[in-house]
């Protein structure tokens, strides 16, 4: 159980824009941060990240709250987890008690298979470091590669033992259990109820999230065993799903943000000996084919990516297919190749840190440039084999989203291939067509699968729900200005010298808080959307209970589902800088008016939408034909309406809408 001086200490220490700075690319918009969604596939930002409310708001999906809120949703957390995160991170000591079985047993599903690979890891590097077989085996081979004591920690390096079922043992005596083993794939249980290790006798690479939770193990075996797989790494599982996972991601990510490019190897050992020579912002594929989830995850940080390739002709010619792919997500794609016999690991292992830079931003080339040199010593002096690689070359640029960078691209192709610009340009409409046009049939597949009902178009629009966004008003204000003192005028009634009654106005200074409840509770009103009344309740507790409003330390007790909608509420102006409006000479206007008069006509704009309603149930619940009861209906609306005049006099205009 952590303590809540740890939680408090931990939420006034950690800062929204650094944390989330970590898994998203921000860049500064005014006082804020925006960035591409996280949550959504999209190219145009609409995540906002405020680091003076310190809390951040994803407008495509809908998601928002505190930096506490971002990891639970971000890297499916559990709120303890969050917390430690954010206390490992800032160097904040927190007491760790150990997980009895019990509270194994208790724990869901995912955060067992979690507990179990995470053992696992710590389980592997022990064994490397302090066993005589860990360190004559898989310490010695990690030696030979050049990766140093710090590599070895940094990345987590382990070693399974040889014997069948080392690991199981000692993971089933310390009470965790058989069914999660399995699941995550350490432990492979047969038919006839025995079982082994996945991966006995490898050396091995734990593979980790953007959050660096372990998710799964890349395995590499040093017997001269034929009929076992070099490499083999964990199954699918409800943690680990290949195509979304990048090696090295983990320890990459802030240098990738920081140099605004990604270089995209193919192995383990190609990261580590990368990192180690000085070069941060590199991730594998891990040897499978690029997925778009992949490429995804790189774009959160960069729009840069430069794959590395060795000097293999084929494996070039294999691994090339994937720059398609990157530029279909909009990114911008260099290529780099090492010379024969090289790769990354062994090329970082040979040169020096300059000399590795020099290399890389001196043989970097665009994607143009590389098909062309690649494919054109295959065509040479064929007519047919150039067209071919032409039109393979068009076909990559038809991928990018961008219409000005592809007629960059096509007037690039013209220019190294000496062909006309328009043959290229009607050769690529052609592309882009067919592209829609089978686009178009999958969604009209779609459509017809999903057997889409029309809409009744015959009944009108519906109309803004009125109450729902006054009452968001309300706890708009309370939470912007609620602790702010503000002066509010009143029309008190007096007797003047003659005895008369009329009324004085009179100015009072309160806390805008304070206001909104005795106007409230002046007409016994209580909010009718159920979210809000759980917020207005909890807004009223908190200021009489605290003489100032803290967001963070608000935040912090509120629910998933209640911090989202504060959120939306808090980030609701902060939405406008998305837009851009002034860089179009557009100004937006923001509350910064008088409080005083926006708190006085939202409640009064309320308290006429509440008379309308009266009455119109007045008129709706009316059956009796008596002439006496029609004239004491007819009374009662005429003062209700007086009533309605008087308000809405008071703050200087007669309204026709609650807006």
């Amino acid at each position: 159980m952590i303590t809540r001086e740890t939680i408090d200490k931990v939420f006034e220490t950690a800062r929204v824009e650094e944390v989330i700075g970590d898994f998203v690319q921000l860049k500064r918009a005014g006082s804020n941060y925006k960035g591409l969604s996280p949550f959504s596939d999209e190219r145009s930002p609409s995540f906002m990240v405020s680091p003076v409310k310190q809390i951040w708001k994803d407008f495509s999906s809908g998601k928002g709250g505190s930096v506490v809120t971002f990891l639970m949703e971000h890297e499916h957390f559990t709120y303890p987890e969050a917390i430690r995160f954010l206390a490992n991170k800032y160097n904040i000591e927190i007491e760790e008690t150990e997980v009895s079985n019990e509270d194994k047993l208790e724990a869901n599903e995912k955060e067992s298979m979690y507990l179990v690979s995470e053992f696992a890891k710590t389980y592997f590097q022990d064994i490397l470091l302090n066993s005589e077989e860990g360190k004559a085996i898989g310490l010695s081979y990690f030696k030979e590669r050049g990766f140093t004591n710090e590599t070895i920690a940094k990345f987590g390096l382990g070693y399974s033992p040889e014997t069948w079922d080392a690991f199981t043992k000692e993971a089933l005596s310390k009470g965790y259990q058989l069914e999660y083993l399995d699941k995550v794939g350490l432990t492979i249980q047969r038919e006839d109820g025995k079982h082994f290790d996945r991966f006995k006798g490898r050396v091995m690479f734990p593979i980790q999230s953007l959050s660096g939770r372990n998710l799964g193990f890349g395995g590499r075996i040093l017997n001269n065993d034929k009929k076992a797989a070099k490499y083999l790494n964990s199954p699918e599982s409800e943690i680990y799903h290949k195509s979304k996972v990048l090696y090295g991601i983990f320890h990459a990510k802030q240098a990738i943000a920081k140099q605004n490019n990604c270089y995209l190897v193919e192995g383990y050992t190609d990261v580590i000996q990368m990192h180690q020579a000085g070069i941060e912002n590199v991730v594998a594929s891990s040897g499978t084919a690029l997925t778009p989830d992949q490429i995804r995850l790189v774009n959160r940080l960069t729009k840069n990516i430069t794959v590395l390739f060795d000097g293999d002709a084929a494996g070039l010619r294999a691994s090339v297919r994937g720059i398609d792919l990157i530029l279909e997500e909009g990114m911008n794609v260099k290529v780099c190749t090492f010379p024969d016999g090289d790769d990354p690991d062994s090329f970082a292992r040979k040169n020096s840190y300059e000399d590795l830079v020099h290399h890389l931003e001196n043989n970097a080339k665009d994607f143009i440039q590389f098909k062309a040199s690649l494919l054109m010593d295959e065509a040479q002096n064929d007519p047919i084999k150039k067209a071919d690689l032409i039109r393979d070359m068009v076909v990559s640029i038809s991928k990018i989203p961008d219409r000005i960078k592809r007629e960059i691209y096509i007037q690039e192709t013209s220019r190294i291939m000496d062909i006309s610009e328009q043959v290229l340009l009607n050769t690529l409409a052609q592309l882009v067509q067919k592209d829609l046009s089978e686009a178009g049939k999958k969604q009209k597949q779609e459509f017809k699968a999903l057997e889409v009902v029309k809409p009744d178009t015959s009944s009108s629009l519906e109309k803004v729900n009125i109450i729902y966004e006054l009452e968001r008003k309300i706890i708009e204000m309370l939470l912007l200005y609620g602790s702010q003192e503000a002066d509010f005028e009143d029309f008190i009634l007096k007797a003047n010298e003659e005895g008369e009654m009329i009324e004085e106005m009179e100015t009072s200074t309160v806390k805008v808080h304070q206001r909104i409840y005795l106007s409230l509770q002046e007409d016994e009103v209580e909010l009718a959307n159920p979210l809000f009344k759980e917020i207005y309740t909890d807004l009223i507790a908190y200021y009489n209970q605290n003489e100032n409003f803290n967001i963070e330390h608000y935040l912090m007790q509120l629910s998933i589902e209640h911090s989202q909608m504060v959120t939306d509420i808090l980030m609701l102006e902060e939405k406008e800088v998305l837009h851009n409006w002034e860089a179009k000479h557009i100004y937006v206007k923001t509350k910064d008016k008088n409080v005083s008069q926006y708190v006085a006509e939202t409640i009064t704009s309320l308290r006429e939408y509440l008379i309308n309603k009266l009455i119109m149930d007045l008129m709706n619940s009316f059956t009796n034909d008596a002439e006496s009861d029609l004239e004491e209906l007819k009374s009662t609306i005429n003062d209700y309406n007086k009533l309605k005049v008087n308000l809405t006099n008071k703050i200087g205009r007669i309204r026709s809408t609650y807006l």
